[in-house]
C-alpha cells in the first residue's frame, strides 16, 4: 500500500513456438502489462525446446507430464486426419509446437490453465526421437 492507494502489478504467461517443433512458456510479472509481456516473452524464448515431430506431425510415444497437482496425458495418432484433439492450454501449446495430429488428455481435476500448460511442456521434455 502507498498513500495514493494499492500498487498493481501484472502476470503474463506467453507461449512461444515456431509451428515447426520449437516451443517454449514463460511466465513474468511486471509493473505494467508491456513490461510483463516482454519479460515472459523473453523467459519463453531463453526456456525453449526441441520436439521431435513425426512425418504426420504427431508424437513418436505416448508420454505423460505432471506440474503441480495438474496431470496431462499425450498420445500420438499415427494415421493422419486425427486433427489436434486436445483441449484447454494444452490445445495452445501443442498447436505452437507445431503437433497436428494427437490425442491429448488433461487427467487431473486441475482447472489452472498455467500448470496445465506447464504439465504439457513437462511431458514434451520426456519425448525421444
Amino acid at each position: 500500500m502507498t498513500a495514493g492507494g494499492k500498487r498493481f502489478n501484472f502476470r503474463a504467461t506467453v507461449v512461444v513456438g515456431d509451428r515447426s517443433g520449437k516451443i517454449g512458456l514463460g511466465v513474468a510479472k511486471g509493473a505494467d502489462t508491456a513490461i510483463a509481456l516482454e519479460k515472459a516473452t523473453r523467459v519463453a524464448k531463453k526456456r525453449m525446446i526441441k520436439v521431435p515431430l513425426t512425418k504426420n506431425f504427431s508424437i513418436p510415444h505416448e508420454v505423460s507430464g505432471k506440474w503441480g497437482s495438474a496431470i496431462v496425458k499425450i498420445k500420438p495418432a499415427f494415421k493422419s486426419g486425427r486433427g489436434l484433439a486436445a483441449g484447454g492450454a494444452v490445445r495452445v501449446v501443442l498447436a505452437y509446437a507445431g503437433v497436428r495430429n494427437i490425442s491429448a488428455k488433461i487427467l487431473s481435476s486441475s482447472k489452472n490453465k498455467i500448470n496445465n500448460a506447464k504439465a504439457a511442456m513437462e511431458a514434451l521434455k520426456k519425448l525421444k526421437v
